[in-house]
């Protein structure tokens, strides 16, 4: 039996469910233990061959609420319905959709077996950062309120993030790729590090060693390298070429601290919320353009506070539940500041 390698970039995704589709039909016909091994190989070579085996697993469950419903219908008897011959062929497509329920069921259970099992879940709450020492050398960091889901196996290491923000300082190994899940893109890197952050409508990639393939819909795969970024959508991946203090700027988390180059205050309040369990709110629209630079830590938002009201008319006022409402103040800069509020 022979299984091909994975696909390129350009290689569409019929392509990858039709060799699904006749790896599939080899694991109901008595498959060895090598031909079971094989396969899933193929289904470690890329994360699109496991979404194609996956789609079994849909197929079996609509097959099994098709019988439930089934169950719940009384009919008249056959012969008041139908003929005889008619009985005949009802009875061999019945007996041919129930083999492929069969079917569907095993397979589901193979792959479900192979393909989630030994997967770990790393976590953080609102507030805390993380770092994780692999199995295979390598390191993931977890930002404040992340996710993400570790699966290493002899042909490949995969992680899928599933929100917040990560970054990865990956081993080389050559013979194990390295796949990043992030939404509808897969990022593959052999030896390098980068930085994925999930944003509302688009994930932010900012890659600081090596290089990685950025692999997103239909489109083919495109390479980021060190002081590089990308902007990825659903279809699309859109590179940036990056200044060195913005790649400072993106990783200072992993340093516990936020670094605001002019950023506006509802930008600095947005990342300093990312840590906070009561946010920091803006009560006055004259407020939201202001600017301020600075870098401060992320698990004391009494600096950032302590230099608005310094350097910018605002004022912070504190409610009970420990939100800050920030309002425009009228007097000069730097006038009446109650740090010991803060």
């Amino acid at each position: 039996m022979q299984v091909s390698g994975p696909e390129t970039g350009c290689t569409s995704r019929q392509a990858i469910e039709a060799e699904a589709a006749r790896l599939l039909a080899r694991l109901n016909n008595d498959p060895s233990p090598q031909d079971e091994t094989e396969i899933c190989a193929w289904i470690e070579a890329d994360p699109r061959h496991g979404v194609a085996f996956a789609h079994a697993e849909a197929a079996w469950e609509a097959a099994e609420r098709l019988k439930s419903a089934a169950a719940d219908v009384t009919l008249p008897p056959m012969a008041q319905i139908v003929s005889e011959e008619q009985q005949r062929r009802l009875s061999r497509n019945i007996w041919v959709v129930a083999a492929v329920a069969v079917m569907l069921f095993l397979i589901a259970a193979i792959v479900t077996v192979r393909t989630f099992s030994g997967v770990e879940r790393y976590a953080t709450p609102i507030g805390e950062i993380r770092s994780i020492a692999l199995s295979d050398g390598s390191t993931l960091r977890l930002n404040s309120d992340s996710e993400a889901e570790v699966r290493f196996t002899a042909n490949g290491r995969k992680v899928r993030v599933m929100k917040g923000e990560a970054s990865f300082d990956v081993a080389h190994d050559a013979s194990r790729p390295f796949d990043v899940e992030v939404r509808s893109a897969i990022i593959r890197a052999v030896g390098t590090a980068f930085n994925v952050r999930i944003r509302p409508s688009l994930v932010e990639l900012t890659v600081t060693r090596g290089a990685v393939a950025v692999h997103s819909g239909d489109n083919a795969s495109q390479q980021v390298r060190a002081g590089a970024g990308a902007v990825i959508q659903p279809r699309s991946v859109a590179l940036t070429r990056l200044d060195p203090r913005l790649v400072d700027q993106r990783v200072a988390w992993r340093d516990q601290m936020v670094e605001l180059n002019g950023e506006t205050i509802e930008q600095a309040t947005g990342e300093f919320n990312r840590y906070r369990t009561t946010p920091i709110l803006i009560g006055d629209t004259r407020i939201s353009a202001l600017r301020i630079g600075g870098r401060f830590r992320v698990t004391d938002s009494r600096e950032f506070l302590t230099a608005l009201q310094f350097s910018l008319p605002v004022r912070a006022v504190h409610g009970e539940d420990g939100s800050v409402m920030l309002l425009y103040r009228d007097d000069e800069p730097g006038a009446q500041v109650d740090t010991a509020s803060l």
